[in-house]
């Protein structure tokens, strides 16, 4: 594989690069070891702004001091309440750097939502990105009696506003000057103070059962992930990385700014979350960390520019891939490559593999990380058919991210790799359920000591409440959550992930749930690929007249139908899907039926959608 994939800039690497037992002091550190070197970039009116380190530390210092100016004390809480930007990890650092605590709320959660996390945080400074976000925190501020400042990243549409208790991010830094001016070294006195142990953020649980809970996570615990996260795969001060998923979520937080900050990675962020394909293309990372569901959309546009494209260009691509696929299954069976399809492999990537991943903008990665979800084994084969080792690692907020990781020499597809070296990790005897245990894991629940206990046993044991099986090479792998299994009315137990899985490979189907617990057979719920379907559509001059009509013609329904037939043939008749239905509305992030992190809520789903499951088992 090594004479194929340059794995050298891959490997574990576990000297520490980068001193510091706070988040704090990590950040001081590299801005004194890196100054001038370029560390944030964000396109802005369609320019790249570039933020080098001592631009970035004249900046959190401002706001740090902006913060001081306001009466932020040790371990008070700011939440910030914004898309992924720039101003969220200066935001973030400068509360760190101060000694308080940080909080990240969802932009796409209701008012409601946001009074509830503030309350429960106790939140007494509110970042807020624009007028939209602002509108929510104005609704219930008065609801949150320990909130003294809301502070505005863009203030289009808000020069006019008279509100005492609302700034801009541009004038609390006005006011950070001028407390720096009186008080010089106070915000370095302030991060020298921060303890290892002091609490510094709280990410809250997406909520799919219940109140969301605030998992904290102390700056030892993230100081320590991050060592550990370099003993996965090694990140070095020479990659661009890709800042876009949500800097409320443990992913991108840990994944992306703080280990960045400890490697010294550029980090890039994108304009929106609409424009992360044209972005990607333009930033090329060379290391690229996503959730399955990025993956399969870039699957998934290849596949119809593919069915598109002339007879010769589509020859092309499949000789291409199959020379990919054969080189893959030796490289995943461990074996050595022979010359001739070394050869044939240098060709198919000059042919067709090249650029299929300069459309998806991959053309520069060492490598690509997946988590935060189950992926289809054949979608790693895929990006390993085009010559670029994706990386399977499995972890939880509790967990302060990945707790598990492949390595890109042992990649085994389906699986989510060996425990990682920093925590140790067992199947419980009786239900298979994965427990963690390690300096990673959270603290606990905030203001919730009974959830704790039943999360953490005595011995430190964090119980994931995800089912898993260990093969002889030490190599896990998850077969469900707990709640999820499905045990049919004939007895049958049935992994409704591993179905789901091979489904959302369709580049028809964004997403779907499989329910059959107690029931004579599986049914399916299916959430379409909307612009995929929709070209489907045109294409076949099928009429329709809006999403929910798009789902109810006969031909898309023959369509997904199909692709359902292709992946019950993968599976025994009593594992086999009998009904579906398509979810006829057109469900974003602002649904209940959708985590922030775009997945279908099981249990919501379920409830939501009770008669609509009886008739398929009625009829």
């Amino acid at each position: 594989m090594s004479n194929l994939w340059n794995l050298s800039h891959i490997q574990p690497c576990h000297d520490v690069v980068l001193p510091g037992d706070t988040v704090a002091a990590m950040f001081w550190n590299a801005v004194q070891a890196r100054g001038p070197k370029v560390w944030l970039r964000q396109k802005e009116f369609g320019l790249w702004r570039s933020w080098t380190w001592d631009q970035t530390a004249a900046s959190v210092s401002e706001i740090g001091h902006g913060l001081l100016s306001l009466g932020f004390e040790h371990q008070h809480t700011a939440s910030i309440l914004s898309n992924t930007n720039v101003e969220w990890v200066l935001s973030d650092l400068a509360v760190l750097c101060c000694g308080g605590v940080c909080n990240g709320i969802y932009p796409t959660d209701a008012a409601s939502q946001v009074q509830y996390l503030c309350e429960d945080s106790r939140t007494v400074i509110l970042f807020v990105e624009d007028d939209e976000q602002l509108d929510k925190a104005l609704e219930v501020r008065d609801q949150l009696p320990l909130l003294q400042k809301i502070v505005v990243f863009d203030m289009e549409g808000l020069h006019h506003l008279d509100d005492p208790d609302v700034i801009s991010l541009e004038d609390l830094r006005a006011l950070g000057r001028a407390h720096m001016a009186q008080h010089p070294g106070l915000l370095a006195q302030r991060s020298a103070a921060v303890a290892p142990q002091d609490l510094a953020i709280l990410v809250y649980t997406s909520g799919t059962t219940g109140k969301p809970k605030g998992a904290m996570h102390t700056h030892a615990g993230i100081v320590y992930t991050t060592h550990g996260y370099n003993t996965i795969n090694a990140r070095y001060d020479t990659d661009e990385c890709m800042c876009f998923l949500p800097l409320c979520h443990i992913a991108e937080r840990l994944g992306g700014e703080y280990f960045s900050l400890y490697t010294g990675a550029v980090l890039n962020f994108v304009e929106n979350p609409e424009t992360v394909p044209e972005n990607v293309r333009e930033i090329a990372p060379t290391v690229f960390t996503a959730v399955p569901r990025v993956w399969e959309k870039f699957y998934s546009a290849v596949a119809i520019s593919i069915k598109e494209a002339g007879v010769i260009q589509q020859a092309a691509y499949a000789w291409s891939i199959g020379i990919g696929q054969a080189v893959a299954n030796k490289v995943l069976a461990r074996q050595a490559v022979p010359l001739h399809l070394k050869l044939a492999f240098t060709l198919a990537r000059w042919l067709a593999l090249n650029n299929v991943r300069k459309v998806i903008g991959i053309h520069r990665s060492r490598y690509l990380v997946t988590g935060a979800a189950p992926i289809s084994p054949d979608l790693v084969r895929w990006y390993l058919a085009l010559g670029v080792p994706m990386i399977e690692v499995w972890g939880m907020t509790e967990t302060c991210g990945a707790a598990t990781g492949v390595a890109p020499d042992r990649i085994k597809p389906g699986s989510i790799g060996m425990p990682a070296p920093y925590n140790e990790i067992r199947l419980d005897p009786q239900t298979s359920e994965i427990q963690v245990r390690g300096p990673n894991v959270f603290k606990g629940y905030l203001n919730l000591p009974d959830k704790t206990a039943e999360t953490i046993d005595p011995d430190g044991w964090l119980h994931t409440g995800d089912v898993g099986a260990m093969d002889d090479e030490g190599f896990l792998r998850i077969t469900d959550r707990m709640k999820d299994i499905i045990i049919t009315a004939g007895g049958k137990n049935i992994t409704p992930s591993e179905l789901e899985n091979e489904l959302k490979f369709s580049p028809y189907i964004t997403d779907a749930v499989v329910i059959g617990d107690r029931r004579p057979y599986l049914v399916a719920i299916i959430m379409i690929d909307q612009e995929n379907v929709e070209k489907f559509a045109q294409d076949a001059d099928v009429p329709f007249s809006n999403y929910a009509s798009l789902t109810r013609t006969p031909e898309v329904q023959s369509l997904i139908l199909a692709e359902i037939d292709r992946v019950n043939v993968k599976f025994a008749r009593v594992e086999q899907i009998k009904r579906f239905f398509l979810l006829d509305t057109q469900l974003t992030a602002e649904d209940e039926e959708l985590t922030p992190t775009m997945k279908l809520k099981r249990k919501l789903i379920e409830k939501k959608y009770a008669e609509r499951i009886e008739t398929m088992y009625r009829s």
